[in-house]
């Protein structure tokens, strides 16, 4: 396999769903995910790449699920399954502390949060992908939750809307192993450029610091 290289000038890291609920202890959906998460060390794996990112000065972007508010869906004709499983634990809720970022994860100054997806690609109906190509950014690195679910569906819009993407396999999480394995060992491969773990890339991320 060719030696993993980023490029300063094109390159971004996107973080995804770095929420209280998610990836905190006392979080709504940390139980289901934790299992997974602490045996891959998926959070602080999250954070050396963020880390890495901003010491290397790449471009950092955050793509972040609708935060439930009183209301949501009422209205509408069709509720699809993961939504409606959102709506009913009120997921990430808008005002409370599991709608907040890990405080780890706070975006800096400069850094770009793009419009909140109600499904669970990042891109769809959101402003990520004019985020990303107002600052120049051909090439992903993503991290964050969870596999099956929002990293897939993301990754898989990134490609269809030509970026080259590489996933960190062990700065995501999901609710089961096997999860885990149909994302990154199935899937993810029809899509992603490179699927690595944090070692790797943050090596990569270096070399980038080092150019």
């Amino acid at each position: 396999m060719t030696e993993l290289s980023f490029d300063r000038s094109n390159t971004g890291l996107l973080v995804v769903d770095p929420y209280n609920d998610f990836i905190s202890e006392g979080g709504k959906i940390w139980p289901r995910i934790k299992e997974v998460a602490e045996a891959n060390n998926c959070v602080p794996h999250m954070l050396e790449v963020l880390t890495a990112a901003r010491e290397a000065k790449l471009r950092v972007f955050f793509a972040m699920h609708h935060r439930y508010r009183e209301g949501d869906y009422q209205n509408w004709k069709f509720v699809a399954p993961i939504q409606r499983a959102a709506w009913h634990r009120k997921s990430f809720e808008f005002g409370t502390w599991g709608g907040e970022f890990r405080a780890e994860f706070v975006p800096v100054a400069g850094e770009v949060v793009a419009s909140e997806h109600w499904c669970s690609s990042g891109f769809a109906n959101t402003d990520l992908d004019l985020e990303l190509k107002r600052h120049g950014i051909q090439r992903l690195i993503v991290i964050g939750l969870v596999a099956h679910t929002c990293i897939e569906a993301t990754v898989r819009y990134a490609a269809e809307l030509g970026y080259d993407v590489t996933v960190v396999k062990d700065a995501v999480a999901d609710y089961s192993p096997e999860m885990m394995h149909a994302a990154l060992e199935v899937n993810l491969p029809s899509y992603a450029s490179a699927i690595v773990d944090t070692k790797e890339t943050i090596a990569a991320i270096a070399l980038t610091q080092a150019a």
